[in-house]
């Protein structure tokens, strides 16, 4: 973390996939205990973003900095080792495994048992249905239920801070309003947030400050009550 609070920078990012070009000059910041969203149209580089900080895909230009260090070029391994962890889209879970196996896979670079069972107590007072389904195979529970197990398992390994990319896609309205729930409360135990949501008036609602994505670049950045009350965000993202 820098002399400011700032917990993550990305700065001007130039990235795409081979010769298509996705972000042209993106810059988004974290301090640390914030909740951060980044909405905006199908395309608009979120979800890619969010793939060049974990050392997915890695960036033709500009700078990440996490905690104060460098961290643009590192692979994904040594990204999650330095306290960023990840919730990619899609509630990927490993379904023939039990969900205290797949929390416990979360903390694979984890040595210590102590610090394990602990993590594991942590998650499952966030998520009390993962400590009633311990046992249960993942390829059994609801979608919401596995988007609960998916983020328990980034939490395993005490993150300084997590990418959560798209947490409510194609849930239920119950698992949806569940989902933000369990993210303010996150946020209220002091985990530092940046999230990519397709739903992004509740999003808006929930976070501290937000950004909007369009064709690659920065379009408007605000507090999430700024940006939810700003008629031309309303106009053209949140359906008003």
């Amino acid at each position: 973390m820098d002399a400011d609070g700032r917990l993550l920078q990305v700065r001007e990012i130039h990235a795409g996939y081979g010769n298509l070009d996705i972000l042209h000059g993106v810059s988004l910041e974290v301090q640390s205990g914030e909740m951060v969203c980044v909405i905006g149209p199908n395309g608009a580089g979120k979800s890619t973003a969010l793939k060049n900080i974990m050392g997915i895909l890695h960036p033709k230009s500009g700078h990440i900095l996490f905690n104060g260090k460098e961290i643009l070029g590192l692979r994904p391994d040594q990204v999650l080792a330095l306290g960023l962890a990840y919730v990619p889209q899609g509630r990927i879970v490993f379904p023939q495994m039990t969900v205290a196996e797949n929390l416990e896979m979360g903390a694979y670079i984890e040595r210590s048992p102590t610090k394990i069972r602990e993590a594991l107590e942590r998650v499952c007072s966030l998520f009390p249905i993962l400590a009633e389904r311990r046992v249960q195979k993942a390829e059994t529970m609801s979608g919401g239920e596995q988007q609960m197990l998916a983020i328990g398992r980034a939490l395993m390994t005490g993150p300084k801070m997590i990418l959560l990319d798209e947490p409510s896609l194609g849930l239920s309205p119950k698992f949806v309003t569940l989902i933000f729930e369990k993210l303010v409360e996150m946020k209220q135990q002091g985990y530092s947030m940046l999230v990519v949501e397709q739903n992004a008036a509740k999003a808006l609602s929930v976070a501290d400050r937000g950004y909007v994505l369009e064709l690659g670049q920065n379009r408007f950045t605000g507090t999430g009550k700024d940006l939810l009350n700003d008629p031309e965000v309303k106009r053209l993202y949140l359906g008003g």
